[in-house]
């Protein structure tokens, strides 16, 4: 008889949890359908004869005294099969058990309920600028599973019941053996009749098939909060999926896309904008008006739908000015962004007589007939200078 200690590679006051290890990683090695050496065959029984002992507390004793568990009270014998001794009893070969050991215990098998949680769901709304810079409640239509109004989630028609599947007696799997020069593997698995919920409809409701609940299509009020932007969702409990078995609904998130804005430009909560000047205008100085993006409210203040825009003289194009706190409200915090507006200082290209000779007399004024080009010499390159004179 082999030293069982010596053949786990455990010592002799080895812990349950240490001798349970030791089996696992050796039963992984040496089993026949993975190891190629031929003679694991016979390592693995021994293995298998050593955690059989060495497992339970009374076999271990006896073997600790000088017995040998497997062959007293009439075992199968030395030379048999049913003396191998394998987890799952002397007589064959639990493969539950070998994996219980070699993976750790499975989990409470049993028949599965058929009320289970519905699954979340992903719809997506496309808002203008105006409407996710101030919020707005617009209505999504979604189409999800929802409770089958015909048998209110039960499953079955005319008020009926499940009742207990005939083919598992209720319990959701069945066993099956197969012979094996390992001896008798059981298997578990799924009732193929009931599918695993241990009880069977027999008049499934027309409407649903059993299932409790049908898909549809229904109209949700969803409330936009002021300063999203793209990529934000909201979250609305328990307005998804319905469950099987009518169960409980999962969350809906509705997911933002904000549409292109064809004057604004957004970065973060600032606006963006570009403003066109005459030459003369930008010369002497004015005061322009600017609709800002509360111009597309309906009932907004006049005062914030058009504001005043002081352009002081000698403005050159691509000047930004700022109007202060005219840009999205932010999403988090108190307060707005700021509207920028970048001018573009446009140079007459039609002009008559009288207008051709006014500049000419402005150009002899300012001793500017024949005007040299005056040469950026500065550190930056080419583009970089471009890019400065036209942000500002």
């Amino acid at each position: 008889m082999s030293d069982y200690y010596e053949v786990l590679g455990v010592p002799r006051d080895a812990s349950s949890e240490q001798i349970k290890k030791a089996y696992r990683k050796l039963a992984m090695k040496y089993h026949p359908d993975v190891a190629d050496d031929p003679a694991s065959a016979e390592t693995f029984k021994q293995i298998g004869e050593a955690y059989a002992v060495l497992s339970d507390s009374s076999k271990r004793q006896m073997y600790d005294l000088g017995g040998d568990p497997l062959r007293s009270g009439g075992g199968g014998g030395a030379g048999g099969m049913g003396g191998f001794g394998f987890p799952g009893g002397a007589g064959g070969f639990d493969v539950g058990g070998l994996f219980d050991a070699m993976f750790g215990a499975q989990g409470q098998r049993g028949p599965r309920s058929r009320v289970r949680k519905g699954q979340d769901a992903l719809v997506r709304l496309s808002l203008s600028l105006a409407e996710a810079a101030f919020g707005v409640t617009k209505p999504v239509r979604v189409e999800t599973a929802v409770v089958c109004p015909s048998c209110s989630g039960r499953g079955a028609a005319d008020g009926g019941e499940p009742v207990t599947c005939s083919t598992c007696h209720g319990q959701g799997d069945v066993q099956s053996v197969q012979h094996s020069f390992l001896g008798d593997i059981r298997t578990v698995q799924p009732c193929p009749t009931c599918r695993g919920y241990g009880t069977v409809i027999p008049n499934p409701c027309g409407e649903c098939s059993g299932e409790g609940r049908v898909r549809s299509t229904r109209t949700i009020n969803v409330k936009i909060p002021a300063g999203v932007s793209t990529g934000n969702r909201v979250h609305l409990d328990s307005q998804g999926e319905v469950g099987p078995g009518g169960g409980p609904a999962g969350d809906l998130y509705v997911e933002l896309a904000v549409s292109q804005h064809p004057v604004f430009r957004r970065d973060g909560d600032n606006l963006e904008m570009v403003a066109k000047l005459p030459m003369t205008a930008a010369a002497l100085g004015t005061e322009v008006w600017i609709d800002t993006i509360d111009a597309e409210v309906e009932g907004a203040d006049a005062a914030d739908a058009r504001v005043k825009l002081e352009v002081p003289h000698g403005t050159q194009s691509g000047t930004r000015l700022v109007l202060d706190g005219r840009g999205v409200p932010r999403l988090r915090g108190a307060g707005r962004g700021d509207l920028g507006v970048t001018l573009l200082v446009q140079t007459p290209t039609s002009l008559d007589e009288h207008q051709r000779e006014l500049l000419r007399q402005l150009a002899t004024a300012r001793d500017e007939n024949r005007p040299e080009a005056t040469v950026d010499r500065g550190p930056k390159g080419f583009f970089s200078r471009l890019k400065d004179a036209f942000d500002g």
